[in-house]
Order: structure tokens, then sequence, then C-alpha cells
């Protein structure tokens, strides 16, 4: 019995060739027909579907705002854009972005829940429940009521923290912050909506309500002393180590010889 000759080096030649040559056209086939189909119609974007508990936009304003930012179709979208996109609509906090068979886009959102208005007053700056900052049409704000915190950039969540803890501290005085603000330099200063204005001062959140109780729970003997209520506050300043200072609307720490002593003209000299 004979062993099998060998394939001639030319066969195998014209076999490796015919192969490659099989599989080059298979793939530039396969590439023509997803050529094809990615710019076929049927996948173009027809229906964007929107999901989430929506107050400030709907269908009318987020196509005005995101349409003509979205390129490609089901396919060839970006989607890290159309995220971006639709992140960029006022009041939208954060954007899902799916595909949906054939030509469909689900979009869940996350609008901002304001809280506060955030820095001076005239700015369209508001503070949302993660203590985070955005730009909006305070128009569309429809709480009655926000309070006002300010302070360094990058402390809004700081702020916010220290609002929710000195809320119930001030319930037996039942009054509410109006305004809340850090300042550069560390110390903390409130507006009450009695009018009260209240320096607390520096320090550790603890430290700060600390001295902000102790005030609470004195100080309607301190201002019954002069037949006041707590609400007759006019300031009050905490920065003090072992107590603090008030001023009373309607009181006054002068005599009232001394005010008339300070009332009368000075004397005139008489010239000879």
């Amino acid at each position: 019995m004979s062993a099998a000759l060998p394939t001639p080096l030319d066969v195998r030649l014209m076999n490796a060739t015919a192969s490659a040559l099989f599989v080059a056209l298979a793939a530039l086939g396969l590439a023509a027909v997803l050529w094809w189909g990615l710019r076929h119609p049927m996948f173009s974007i027809v229906a964007i579907q929107v999901q989430g508990d929506l107050t400030h936009n709907n269908a009318v304003t987020l196509r005005a705002n995101v349409a003509h930012r979205l390129s490609g179709n089901l396919f060839t979208l970006d989607l890290a854009a159309a995220r971006t996109a639709f992140e960029g609509v006022p009041w939208v906090r954060k954007a899902l972005v799916r595909r949906e068979f054939p030509n469909r886009l689900n979009v869940q959102l996350q609008e901002h829940l304001p809280v506060a208005y955030w820095g001076d007053e005239g700015e369209s700056l508001l503070l949302n429940t993660f203590g985070e900052v955005f730009e909006a049409n305070l128009g569309d704000v429809e709480a009655d009521k926000l309070p006002r915190l300010s302070g360094p950039q990058g402390q809004s969540a700081q702020l916010l923290t220290m609002y929710r803890q000195l809320l119930p501290v001030f319930e037996p005085l039942d009054a509410a912050i109006e305004q809340l603000e850090l300042t550069d330099r560390g110390s903390w200063r409130v507006q009450l909506d009695s009018g009260t204005a209240m320096e607390l001062g520096r320090g550790t959140a603890q430290e700060v309500l600390e001295r902000t109780r102790r005030y609470v729970s004195t100080v309607s003997q301190a201002t019954a002393l002069y037949r006041r209520k707590p609400d007759s506050v006019e300031s009050a300043d905490l920065r003090h180590g072992n107590g603090y200072a008030l001023r009373l609307r309607g009181v006054t720490t002068v005599s009232a010889e001394a005010v008339k002593e300070t009332a009368k003209p000075p004397p005139t000299k008489r010239t000879h």
C-alpha cells in the first residue's frame, strides 16, 4: 500500500486564496446588509416615550428643547449625547435613555424638587433635596414660601443639612427659618419669620445646635423680664461663651434721664 501523495503547493495556495476570497465576500456582504439596515427608514426614531413624575416638563417642552439635538436612528444614536440633551432641559436632574426596537426611545426623567432658594435675592438659583444648586425660572416654583440659603460655593449640601437640623430646634418658639447664611469665615446667621436676626457663631454643627437650643429654652424667661415675648426679639447674638445678647423691640438699655440729657442742645457760649 502506497502513502498518499502530499497536496501540491500551488493547489494549497489556490484553496487558501479561494477561502480568503469567500470570507472577504461574506464580510462585505454582511457589511452591506448592515449598512443598508442601519440607514433604513424603518429604524428612524419616530417616538420618544417619557416616564417619571414630571411637574415642570411635558411632551411639548421636551420636543422643543431636545428634538433638534438628537441625530441618527435607533442604532446610530449616541445615547450619552442624548442623555446630556435631556439633562440640559430646565428642571431635569437626571435622565436614563434606552433604545426600544425598532424605532423608539424610552426616557426616564427625574426632576429637581426645590426646597430652598440659593444665593442672593434676584438670582434664579434653587436648591434641590440633594443639596444641589440648579438654575430655573423662579416663576415656575409652586411652593408659596421657600427659605433662602446662601454660603460659599460648594457648601450647599452643608447648608441644607444645617437647615434641616435647625428646623426642629426652633419649633418650641413656633418660628420658621426664612434665611440661613454661612459666611466666608464660617459663621452661621439665621433670619426667622418673626423678624429676629440671629448670629449663631462658628464651630462644629453640634456646637452651633447646642447654643441655639440653650437660647430657645431660656429666651422666654429673658424676654419676660421686660414684659415681652420671644417674637419681640429684634436680634440675638449667640457668640458669647456663657450667654447671649438680645435686642428687644421697644426696649432700650438707656435710661429716660440719659435720653433727655442726650436730646438737650449744647449750652451756648456768651461772648462779651
